[in-house]
């Protein structure tokens, strides 16, 4: 339970910090720019000219700190 208390923390403290300008990934896999940043809602900017609004508890990470797991020798990393 420590480890997921943790992590939960880690994650609002990143919700918490989000700015305009940020690059991050929603649950559902999304990759995007934040554009505004409200109370509850994010802008994201998917293209160019394409923004979604996202519910600010569905963003997770930014690409940065995404982990990357191995395929095979072959086939290199993936997202």
């Amino acid at each position: 339970i420590r480890p997921q208390s943790k992590r939960q923390k880690e994650i609002r403290k990143f919700q918490d910090q989000l700015e305009s300008g940020n690059k991050v990934i929603t649950s559902g896999g999304i990759y995007g720019k934040v554009k505004d940043v409200k109370e509850n809602i994010v802008v994201i900017e998917v293209a160019d000219n394409v923004r979604i609004n996202v519910a600010k508890s569905m963003v997770f990470a930014s690409p940065d700190s995404a982990t990357l797991a191995p395929l095979s020798s072959k086939e290199g990393f993936v997202r």
